[in-house]
């Protein structure tokens, strides 16, 4: 029944109802030129939503990023220790995190090699956040890799006016801690500003020993004078993670569902023991800089240049008869970009042109650091080496040029090129030599169509290219670059109290890197091309502000996602299963949200997620099927009144999974052929993982601000 009751009470989202309620009129400032070139507005036509700092703020109690962004449409998250903290995952439109296009103020985030985005590197990353914006589609051209799916354009702190210092503590289940400081100096001399942050947070996990021991930190440097903006940004974090990324079978989940093999052994005696540093160990730094020049009223342009590094490594016990022993594999590298653009603004015509180059260097190397009999290992000597190597070239003309007061066409091209190398072996000691080039062209264009002042309509066209990652070139050598074809069309209806969206996709595929549901011995999901697929869908968006106390929104998406002819082994002979569901790509997802405010200062929150059922391969196999499940979330906020003392004293409460349900958002499948039982005879056998998700849990946190 609570199904169907808040399926049923909308169709639509906004963290706030208001903010979908905006005048588009809003005049750009230098800081937003920054991320001008990845932006859209409601001049474009293409499918997005923005999040502001407050937005954020309110779900921001220590859980990564894709957690606060669980109720965006047609969004699925996932946790590995089931409670929001630690290694998170997204999936929008059934598209993972490998394609998946993440920037931050411009500059690319994901992984060079993988295509993956670890949000755990950067934890509490939401309280450095002025605003996001989440693009579904292609969306538009990117400083370096071209958007596939969707992407994720974030945007740091803006510049303080006044100056601040900021507590935001927050306690939780699962013995979680989250600690975070806040400043700025405000402007000095109206020219100057300092301002950071530093914070920790630890968590047990819902899964057994799935611990996380976070830190991070964010300084910014800023001077803004006249028509120049110049900042540099150095932020970072340390993660130490204990693995839960094996997952469990069913049985398991069914008895013990917090269970986690990790880190298990036996003892000579032969008794079960779990190794206490199974753990991922990885820090990781940046290092921005941003120029912004308007040169005129109508020309402005914008310079970044980033350098990333990261170093750590993960620490496996591994069984091997009498002959156990324990590695570290280490990962060594360091990114660096380099972008530019130039925007002009005039009377009918918004052009931006842009240039950016990357370039990736990653070590990859394992060491032996103890042994059960150790003989004449050498602890320190290298039991593998690999070097990735990838360089990124982009150019990008980007245009929407008004034809009337009513009608604007957008246009946009992106030229890119990829020379990607990697040498040496794999962490199984396999040899991963290749030399790959790839030069992609990638088109868009639509048509954004103003009937009134309440109804909009637009379409656009659009193409993409992806390259394979490291991991899949691992499991496949010769894997081939994926393509997209997608088409969007849109309406949107806002009055002064309801809003209303629409938006109609189709989403053509060829090679297509699809989950085959297995994962790699890092819990990493393993990919292959599916041929030819297609995902089409429908994506409706409403909120209704019923009094300056009630408002409530939500969304709802409905869509088909198929493998066509899809051909896979079965019992040792090739067979053709037809149109198939691709996998992790539930047909519907729902969220609704209901607002009450009891007074000005008093907010309550009641947030519902439903997921339809999923499978976790490509063949419907009913052995890979994923429940559908429903969550709801109740979120309590109290803002005191300003003192002498304090400017900002905030209290907010959050129950996750009110209704205590059990449920699983992510897992994996994998088959092996049988050919030992009966020699005559090939039998495919089938097994799976599952990683279950927090049952009921909260956070309580109180933000003071001086």
């Amino acid at each position: 029944m609570k199904n169907i009751f808040f399926l049923l009470l909308t169709f639509g989202y906004s963290i706030n109802a208001q903010e979908v309620l905006k005048d588009s009129t809003r005049v750009q400032n230098l800081e937003e030129v920054i991320v001008s070139s990845i932006r859209v507005d409601d001049n474009i036509p293409i499918a997005y939503n923005n999040l502001s700092k407050d937005e954020i703020s309110d779900r921001n109690l220590g859980q990564d990023l894709p957690i606060l962004l669980n109720f965006l449409p047609n969004v699925v998250t996932t946790s590995d220790a089931g409670a929001g903290i630690g290694y998170t995952g997204i999936r929008i439109r059934g598209i993972n995190s490998q394609s998946t296009n993440v920037t931050i103020n411009g500059i690319p985030y994901n992984d060079a090699e993988s295509n993956l985005t670890y949000w755990v590197d950067l934890p509490d990353f939401s309280s450095s956040i002025e605003n996001l914006q989440v693009q579904r589609g292609i969306g538009t051209s990117v400083n370096g890799s071209g958007a596939f799916g969707a992407s994720i354009n974030i945007l740091t702190d803006n510049i303080s006016q006044d100056p601040f210092f900021e507590s935001n503590n927050t306690l939780g289940s699962y013995n979680t801690y989250k600690n975070t400081f806040r400043f700025s100096t405000g402007l000095l001399n109206d020219v100057f500003e300092f301002s950071g942050r530093l914070s920790k947070i630890d968590s047990d996990g819902y899964i057994d020993r799935a611990s996380s021991d976070l830190k991070s930190y964010f300084l910014q440097a800023s001077y803004k004078k006249n028509n120049t903006l110049i900042k540099l940004l150095n932020f970072g974090g340390h993660e130490i993670t204990y693995h839960a990324w094996n997952g469990i079978d069913l049985q398991t989940l069914e008895e013990n569902r917090t269970y986690n093999p990790s880190g298990l052994y036996y003892d000579l005696e032969g008794n079960p023991q779990f190794h206490e540093n199974e753990l991922d160990n990885y820090k990781q730094d940046h290092f921005q800089f941003h120029w912004t020049q308007s040169m005129n009223k109508n020309l402005t342009s914008n310079l970044g240049l980033n350098l990333t590094n990261g170093k750590g490594y993960y620490e496996q016990y591994n069984e091997n008869g009498s002959e156990d022993f324990i590695t570290r594999k280490w990962l060594d590298n360091q990114f660096l970009v380099f972008n530019y653009s130039l925007n002009y603004q005039g009377n009918k015509n918004n052009l931006i042109i842009g240039s950016t180059y990357s370039e990736y260097d990653g070590d990859h190397f394992g060491e032996t650091i103890w042994a059960q009999n150790s003989g004449d290992i050498e602890f320190t000597d290298q039991f593998y080496y690999g070097n990735g190597l990838k360089k990124d070239f982009s150019n990008f003309i980007k245009s929407v040029y008004q034809i009337s007061s009513k009608l604007k066409i957008y246009n946009d091209l992106q030229l890119r090129s990829i020379d990607y190398k990697s040498s040496g072996s794999t962490s199984n000691v396999d040899q991963l030599l290749f030399d790959k080039k790839y030069s992609f062209f990638n088109p868009k264009a639509g048509v954004n169509f103003e009937m009134n002042k309440k109804n909009r309509i637009y379409f656009s066209l659009a193409r993409a290219f992806r390259e394979p990652t490291r991991s899949d070139f691992e499991n496949n050598i010769n894997i081939q670059p994926e393509e997209l074809i997608d088409y969007e069309l849109g309406w949107n209806f806002t009055s002064e109290k309801f809003y209303f969206s629409s938006n109609l996709y189709y989403m053509k595929y060829k090679n297509q890197l699809v989950l085959t549901g297995s994962i790699d011995d890092v819990g990493t999901p393993i990919r292959d091309n599916s041929g030819e697929s297609y995902r089409k869908g429908i994506e409706l968006q409403s909120a209704y502000v019923f009094s300056d106390k009630i408002n409530i929104s939500g969304n709802m998406s409905f869509s088909k996602n198929k493998n066509v002819d899809y051909v896979t082994n079965l019992n040792g002979q090739s067979v053709n299963l037809g149109d198939t569901d691709i996998s992790f790509s539930p047909k519907l997802i729902s969220s609704v949200q209901i607002s009450y405010d009891p007074s000005p200062n008093f907010n309550i929150s009641l947030l519902n997620k439903f997921v339809g059922e999923q499978y976790m391969s490509n063949t419907e196999s009913d052995f890979s099927r994923l429940d559908s499940y429903t969550t709801t979330d109740l979120s309590i906020k109290y803002k005191f009144d300003k003192t002498s003392l304090f400017s900002d004293i905030v209290v907010t409460a959050m129950i996750n999974n009110i209704f205590n349900v059990e449920y699983v958002s992510n897992g994996y499948y994998y088959t092996y052929d049988d050919t030992w039982s009966d020699p005559n005879l090939i039998t495919t056998i089938e097994g799976t993982g599952y990683f279950p998700q927090a049952t009921r849990n909260f956070l309580l946190g109180i933000t003071i601000k001086l």
